[in-house]
């Protein structure tokens, strides 16, 4: 595997200089791929359907028919109602984690960077856990509080985790992975100590949805996590040649005129944000954000310009197909996609870490 990896990032390096023709190449497969990948996924579930019945229900729904509306067969009723906002929903929480994974990637100038492994998104789920077991999400302000929670979580893990690797202006792989293992660990254990208190129905979802699970949302709900993914991945891209410079060294960057230190905090945040969102919706789904980004970038090289919008649409699909095997596997039950996840990326973790520490003896 090792001169494989070697080939990819020659073959990378080698068409490394970004021009706007393959930029829009690249990107513009990339979207012609993730339309194909969504509609395979819509016909797959509980009940197969073809191609001409998601063809249909796609044009009822971009006409605004509803669910009731007369004339709507049964399996266009499942499409528009469930599927197509499930499947809509997996796209963007995959687009959104490898987006994360690409950003955290470049601050921490480390491949192993990920919200699920440095204990990010156990922060996020300890801040929404704490919100459901004192009710808040009863209220018809569920939409907006619960990512807000999951954010406050997240980004005091992320603080927590930057202050104890840290070490002489640096951040060691060793330290960095021990702390994410720490507090992970801590933040576990009040999470499962909320579960024991709770009732016994309420305490079962939590841990339904704790290990990563994609259900049907609203449309309203859709909606406001598309608002956060936007706005999030926005700003992202606009930094994007900042990450570019931040990989290079704080250093570099000061003398290249980057204010390190602003940047670092807005990115660190912005991370937080969507993390807490992207927990609020669907749990801890592991190993994507590390995964996706590291595959990506040994294809089409480093620069972040690429690479965050390549990233993003390919993690969008990773997680759309993931989902689908979880909900078809053993249908009509369902497994939760997060265990679909860890198996995929947990043997990708660890070559990666044997690969580094291959490298560096």
């Amino acid at each position: 595997m090792q001169p494989m990896t070697d080939a990819m990032s020659s073959w990378a390096q080698a068409g490394a200089v970004l021009t706007v023709q393959r930029w829009v190449v690249v990107i513009g497969g990339l979207l012609l791929a993730s339309l194909a990948v969504l509609v395979l996924c819509l016909q797959f579930g509980a009940t197969s359907v073809g191609m001409g019945t998601v063809a249909t229900a796609i044009m009822r729904l971009l006409r605004g028919d509803e669910a009731g509306s007369p004339g709507l067969a049964t399996s266009e009723i499942i499409m528009v109602q469930i599927r197509f906002p499930r499947v809509l929903m997996g796209f963007l929480v995959g687009a959104s984690l490898a987006a994360v994974g690409v950003t955290l990637q470049a601050l921490l100038r480390n491949p192993l960077a990920d919200p699920y492994v440095l204990g990010v998104s156990s922060g996020a789920a300890l801040g929404v856990s704490v919100a459901i077991l004192f009710g808040i999400g009863s209220t018809f302000m569920l939409l907006p509080v619960l990512p807000l929670f999951g954010f406050a979580g997240g980004l005091l893990a992320l603080v927590v985790i930057y202050r104890l690797a840290q070490s002489n202006g640096r951040l060691p792989v060793h330290s960095l992975l021990l702390a994410g293992v720490i507090l992970n660990a801590i933040l576990t254990a009040f999470i499962m100590f909320i579960t024991s208190i709770m009732e016994p129905n309420r305490s079962a979802g939590l841990m339904a949805w704790l290990m990563g699970s994609l259900t049907a949302p609203g449309y309203p709900a859709l909606g406001v996590f598309l608002m956060y993914v936007v706005l999030v991945l926005g700003v992202l891209m606009h930094k994007a040649q900042s990450l570019n410079v931040l990989t290079l060294g704080e250093e570099t960057a000061r003398s290249l005129g980057v204010e390190t230190e602003g940047v670092k905090k807005q990115l660190f945040v912005l991370t937080a944000l969507l993390t807490g969102a992207i927990v609020s919706v669907s749990g801890m789904i592991g190993f994507v954000g590390m995964v996706v980004p590291h595959a990506v970038r040994l294809l089409i090289g480093s620069d972040h310009r690429l690479l965050l919008p390549a990233s993003a649409l390919v993690g969008g699909m990773f997680l759309s197909l993931a989902d689908t095997i979880a909900r078809t596997m053993m249908s009509p039950a369902e497994i939760p996609v997060g265990i679909v996840t860890a198996l995929a990326g947990g043997p990708f973790f660890l070559y990666l870490l044997l690969w580094r520490k291959d490298r560096m003896l």
